[in-house]
């Protein structure tokens, strides 16, 4: 009895030592990286070696992945990797993205050194839609004026002094309305701001947070593919094409009757293999009067970094924060758009056409800026006096004349969409 007890057990013993040798020759084998940043060895691309590089701007070999992304870095099971990752695959998330993307060589620095993006966007009208919040508690009569009192996010303006004069937004809780209206409101129109999940159907398919709009889902001519394993998007880019934006804007309108949101009826392909031509269709609602240049550019070539991220400062409405006007590049019959000549290699302009190299900008070249002094980075004033510029996302390269000199019979003194349509609107 003692032997076959002892013969089961030296059987039990070599399946337990034969499936333990199995499982090591299926283990992956650890591909070590220590990023120069952290100096700590992380496994990560066992998995993920074929991810493209994110950016030329986050090299692997200096950030590595868990420095933005968390996680058990020497971990090779993949339930236990993923444990501790911040916003999911998603570290730009605005819940998480300080602890991701923060600190003060990164991207909640100076403001003088254009590194406060975070501070930035978390108290933009992208983020908080405090405006239409704002209008609409105004109206149902849940705020006595205009003052912007809730957002979509609970942010504090910490860019003192604030030129707005608004030091703070309390989240917005539709649930805590008594009219009907309102609530309403906060459970059919939140899908657009970019750190709320977006709404059902392809057409409006995003990350949240900084990603909804630095990373693309559709491949783009300046970029190349830009992904990774199973189609997930592993890029950052300021190359951002209209079609992302389009992953909220120019969808359709709302019935503040009912407030829902009624699509419109040619929803756009958001296909870019026939990119550009197909953007006459795809562009703006088939109600929209636009220009040649506002559906042949991409958004990103007219509206700043400003305009887009926010200023530091909270806004009470889209009109406080937007100023770029057809003047800014075309000028007005009296006066020629302001420009700059580049004398310090450490110009911010240098910076952005690094981020999104489709021009080669040198000291000495004289670009186009706005009335705020950003710098239009992808323009050239050219020796003859007209101007050059360079699409962000399509690398499309583009020559124009000053309207001095035009013939050009405009009331320089206005910058209205309605009366340039006059004008040059596009027949579709």
């Amino acid at each position: 009895m003692n032997r076959y007890i002892l013969l089961i057990g030296c059987a039990l013993l070599l399946t337990a030592i034969g499936l333990a040798w199995w499982l090591e020759t299926r283990a992956p084998q650890p591909v070590a990286l220590t990023p120069t940043l952290t100096g700590e060895t992380e496994y990560c691309l066992t998995c993920h070696a074929n991810l493209d590089e994110i950016s030329s701007s986050h090299p692997v070999e200096t950030f590595g992945c868990v420095i933005c992304h968390g996680g058990e870095r020497l971990a090779l099971d993949a339930g236990l990797a993923h444990s501790s990752m911040r916003g999911g695959a998603n570290p730009s998330d605005l819940t998480v993205v300080e602890q991701s993307c923060g600190g003060a060589n990164c991207h909640s620095g100076d403001a003088a050194d254009g590194r406060d993006h975070i501070q930035r966007v978390t108290t933009s009208i992208q983020v908080n839609y405090t405006g239409a919040i704002t209008s609409l508690r105004y109206t149902f009569g849940a705020q006595p004026d205009q003052t912007p009192i809730y957002g979509a996010l609970a942010v504090t303006d910490t860019s003192l002094p604030s030129q707005t004069g608004i030091l703070r937004l309390d989240l917005f809780d539709p649930a805590a309305e008594t009219s009907p209206s309102l609530q309403a409101f906060g459970e059919n129109c939140l899908t657009c701001h970019i750190n709320a999940e977006p709404a059902a159907g392809k057409q409006y398919q995003r990350y949240t947070g900084c990603a909804a709009c630095h990373s693309p889902a559709l491949p783009l001519p300046s970029l190349g593919e830009g992904r990774g394993e199973g189609g997930v998007v592993h890029t950052l880019t300021t190359a951002i094409p209209y079609s992302q934006c389009n992953t909220c804007h120019n969808r359709g309108n709302y019935d503040l009757r009912t407030m829902t949101f009624i699509e419109r009826t040619d929803q756009p392909t958001n296909q870019l293999s026939n990119y550009p031509t197909n953007r006459l269709q795809n562009y703006y609602q088939p109600i929209a009067q636009f220009t040649q240049c506002e559906y042949t550019l991409d958004c990103v070539d007219c509206h700043t970094r400003t305009e887009a991220m926010g200023d530091g400062d909270i806004h009470a409405a889209k009109a406080d924060i937007q100023y770029v006007q057809c003047k800014t590049c075309h000028g007005t019959p009296a006066e020629l758009p302001l420009t700059q000549t580049l004398t310090d290699p450490d110009d911010l302009a240098f910076r952005l056409a690094f981020l999104n190299p489709v021009v080669d900008l040198q000291l000495g070249d004289t670009i186009l800026v706005t009335e705020q002094g950003e710098p239009l980075w992808n323009t050239l004033v050219l020796p003859d006096g007209t101007y050059q510029l360079v699409g962000k996302a399509t690398k499309q390269v583009f020559t124009f004349r000053p309207v001095m000199g035009s013939g050009c019979t405009q009331d320089g003194r206005d910058q209205s969409s309605a009366y340039c349509h006059t004008c040059h609107a596009v027949e579709r």
